[in-house]
């Protein structure tokens, strides 16, 4: 067996890979083959990896992902080029989220090496390909269809290794106000799409959600894209928006969709649905094992999406090292210090959940 890397190396040599979602194989094969040199089984499907210790019925699952998005304007550093500077690692993944995935690889090697093994359960890190686009490449997504049901779950993402309990969904709504065309200097003859459409868009700024979410508040409606009109002197027939829905577990997308249906005159159709709202109760033994784990940790909700949406059905919770508001940034960073505590904190949160959190 090859002595283990240091998180922090093993993160760099994961940012080297310019591993875009579809790109991932190279970054992948790597990860397979360095656990398989600390001992580890792997199984691979497509571009997703996963590794394991232990072989009883109650699995904890720690995923994250291997893909990130191009590289921007305004890098400071080669994006993928990892770059130490002042306690910081730069570079295109650092904090979305090679840090999470570079960190729980190394915790579970570190399990491994010092003997320990899940009473009666398996630890398995799953990094996944394909979480930044692609949908249906999802590699988490793939993986549900193949391996057992885990009992719980941590999703790592960058928290500030905050633990996450819910999560906002994304709901895009398309809305058609149909009219009736007519010449412009005969406007009574028709019916205008267009002021039909603004009607609806008035409406909706007055729509009120009244339940609210613990963590995440109240669901946000926003009218993001308009088209209408076909020419300058013609009413038109037609008119199409959108509406983009931050949607929270306080609320069914289905429910939203009735409400918006319900208040305008335009016709409603559920443009994407798939990214649904997700919540884990605190009560959950993973929720009281990462607390336990950071004293003085304040659960917390977070607005943007991940893998997490197709572990609704488990108990699960999204932490991981770096701040997420560093994500696709051209100066995408992760503090070291957080890294190398990431890696004590999966540890730690894994023995917490097979010993039975308190």
């Amino acid at each position: 067996m090859n002595a283990p890397l240091s998180v922090l190396n093993l993160l760099k040599k994961m940012v080297q890979y310019e591993s875009l979602s579809l790109e991932e194989e190279a970054i992948c094969s790597f990860m397979e083959q360095y656990a398989q040199s600390a001992g580890l089984p792997t199984f691979r499907q497509d571009n997703s990896v996963c590794f394991w210790i232990g072989e009883g019925p109650q699995r904890l699952l720690l995923n994250s992902h291997l893909d990130v998005v191009p590289a921007s304007n305004g890098h400071p550093y080669d994006p993928f080029t990892p770059t130490e500077s002042a306690g910081l690692l730069y570079g295109r993944g650092t904090a979305d989220a090679k840090a999470s995935g570079a960190a729980m690889t190394t915790a579970l090697l570190q399990l491994a090496a010092e003997g320990w093994q899940p009473q009666d359960g398996q630890v398995m890190v799953a990094l996944t390909q394909c979480e930044e686009t692609e949908y249906e490449h999802n590699g988490m997504r793939a993986l549900r269809a193949v391996l057992p049901k885990p009992d719980a779950a941590l999703v790592g993402e960058p928290t500030n290794l905050v633990p996450v309990v819910a999560q906002k969904g994304l709901l895009i709504l398309r809305a058609d106000a149909c009219g009736r065309s007519a010449h412009a200097a005969r406007a009574h003859l028709g019916d205008n799409a267009i002021e039909k459409a603004a009607r609806d868009i008035a409406r909706l700024q007055q729509l009120s959600f009244t339940r609210s979410d613990p963590w995440l508040g109240r669901p946000t409606l926003n009218v993001t894209m308009i088209e209408g009109g076909s020419a300058r002197n013609v009413i038109p027939d037609r008119c199409t928006f959108y509406l983009d829905i931050r949607s929270t577990p306080a609320y069914t997308h289905e429910e939203i969709t009735a409400q918006v249906a319900k208040l305008v005159e335009s016709d409603i159709t559920v443009h994407s649905g798939r990214i649904i709202p997700v919540a884990t109760d605190i009560s959950e033994s993973i929720v009281r094992a990462c607390l336990k784990v950071i004293p003085g940790s304040t659960p917390s909700g977070s607005p943007t999406a991940s893998d997490w949406i197709f572990l609704s059905d488990v108990p699960t919770v999204k932490i991981g090292p770096g701040a997420s508001e560093q994500s696709h940034t051209p100066t995408e960073q992760v503090s070291i210090a957080e890294l190398e505590d990431a890696v004590g904190v999966y540890k730690h949160v894994i023995r917490g959940y097979f010993a039975g959190a308190a």
